[in-house]
């Protein structure tokens, strides 16, 4: 999006139902390229701002007739939690024509297994979204829509999908075992531990990455030894970057200075402001740690 349309990004936000149907109006003669950079845009600024939400438009162009705005209308959609989505999403995981809105839509669907396992929506509604999902994981679909479904699902605590997950990590591919530690990272278990230290130092570049998130999000404190190892030897900005950031979830004095001494060498702007979130990060996983051992009850009966 040209900078000089920037600051008009925000009429987009919160439209009323006149204004909705006025951009629905305009919206058919807009041209294509246009289209996917206004929605380009818009993803971009929501993700830089909680004051803006663009859901009543991406909730109208969810049937737009262009698989690309569709794309782009899921993605807008993110951050909500409004579970009547899921209906209209399910029909598009299982029958959309357009694979890389498929294949959205099942990375999207992820955010309700979460909120169902928290029981923040209906639970028929949830189980709903599991039983999609898990259709499309044995089903026929495109092997990358297969995989982002069993993403999503590693939030699920049904006893078929932590078989779904061995199983996928089992395999010689090391794209399904990339997403399968994708899925223990969202899982929240810690009866991967084994398998996500396992793969730390693969030698494939995704299945290291996924490895280094799950560490992180599954906040195991046997990683740091070995996340440490990865940042002295690993190549890769993103893996390096994710270390980093795990690093932050574990927390702990030789994280800190570590991420502290990358600091005060560091030149790039971005990258300095990347490592003081990093730090920032730290201190909050600090305080819940101590807050965690304070709120220990001691045994009464010793």
């Amino acid at each position: 999006m040209a900078p000089r349309l920037r600051p008009t990004l925000q009429v987009f936000s919160d439209l009323d139902p006149a204004s909705l149907q006025t951009v629905a109006q305009a919206w058919p003669g807009i041209p294509s390229k246009q289209k996917y950079l206004l929605l380009d845009a818009l993803h971009e600024l929501s993700d830089e701002s909680t004051l803006v939400s663009f859901d009543d438009l991406a909730r109208h162009l969810l049937t737009d007739p262009d698989g690309q705005v569709r794309l782009r209308a899921v993605r807008l959609l993110n951050e909500s939690d409004d579970p009547k989505l899921t209906a209209l999403f399910i029909k598009m995981l299982a029958s959309d024509d357009d694979a890389e809105t498929r294949r959205e839509v099942a990375s999207a669907l992820g955010r309700y297994v979460e909120l169902g396992e928290l029981e923040e929506i209906p639970a028929a509604v949830f189980h709903d979204v599991e039983d999609a999902l898990l259709a499309k994981v044995n089903g026929d679909d495109q092997v990358v829509i297969r995989r982002s479904a069993l993403e999503s699902l590693g939030y699920s605590s049904r006893p078929e999908v932590a078989t779904l997950i061995q199983s996928s990590f089992s395999r010689e591919n090391p794209d399904w075992q990339a997403s399968a530690l994708v899925a223990m990272g969202a899982s929240s278990d810690e009866r991967w531990e084994d398998q996500v230290l396992a793969a730390l130092l693969h030698e494939n570049i995704a299945v290291r990455l996924a490895a280094v998130e799950a560490a992180g999000e599954l906040r195991l404190a046997s990683a740091r030894t070995l996340l440490l190892q990865v940042l002295e030897e690993e190549d890769a900005d993103e893996i390096s970057s994710a270390a980093i950031w795990s690093l932050s979830q574990l927390g702990g004095e030789d994280a800190r200075l570590y991420i502290q001494n990358l600091l005060d060498l560091v030149e790039d702007e971005e990258d300095a402001q990347f490592l003081e979130d990093a730090l920032e990060n730290l201190e909050f996983t600090d305080e819940l740690n101590r807050f965690d051992l304070m709120s220990v009850e001691p045994d009464l009966d010793e």
